[in-house]
C-alpha cells in the first residue's frame, strides 16, 4: 500500500467511534428499562381501585351470587370451564393482583371487561378462592 501513513490513522476510528455509540444506545436502554421497571411496576400496584379492593373483606355467598349472574355463562356454575376456562383451584395459579386484573381488564378474548365496585370485587375474590 502506498500513501500517507495518517490516512490510514484516520481511517480506523470509525468503527471504534461505531462500537462506542453503540455500546452507549445500549447501555441508555438498559437504563431505561430499569427506570421504567422502578416507576412503572409501584405504580401498577398503587392501582387505586385494585387497592380498594383488597382493603376489603369480601362475602363468600355474595360473592358466590355475583359468580352465577356475571360469570357462570362462560366459566360453567360450579367454575368447571365451558367457553372461559376452568376456574377450579385459580387462586393458587393466579394472586389477588393478578385476579383482579384479569376480570377488570378482560384481556383475554372473548371475556369481557368487568368492574363492578370495590366491595363486589372483594365478595367475587372469596368466592374465587372457595374454588377448589
Amino acid at each position: 500500500m502506498t500513501g500517507d501513513p495518517s490516512t490510514l490513522l484516520e481511517a480506523t476510528p470509525a468503527p471504534v467511534q461505531r462500537r462506542g455509540l453503540i455500546t452507549a444506545l445500549v447501555l441508555l436502554a438498559a437504563v431505561g428499562c430499569i427506570l421504567l421497571l422502578l416507576f412503572v411496576l409501584p405504580a401498577a400496584r398503587s392501582d387505586p381501585y385494585t387497592r380498594r379492593t383488597l382493603e376489603l373483606t369480601g362475602s363468600l355467598e355474595t360473592g358466590g351470587r355475583l359468580f352465577r349472574m356475571n360469570c357462570a355463562g362462560c366459566h360453567g356454575i360450579a367454575a368447571q370451564g365451558l367457553v372461559g376456562p376452568s376456574l377450579q383451584g385459580v387462586s393458587q395459579r393466579r394472586n389477588d393482583r393478578q385476579l383482579i386484573r384479569q376480570v377488570v381488564s378482560g384481556r383475554t378474548p372473548p371475556m369481557p371487561r368487568f368492574q363492578p365496585e370495590p366491595q363486589a370485587m372483594a365478595d367475587l375474590l372469596a368466592h374465587l378462592r372457595s374454588l377448589e
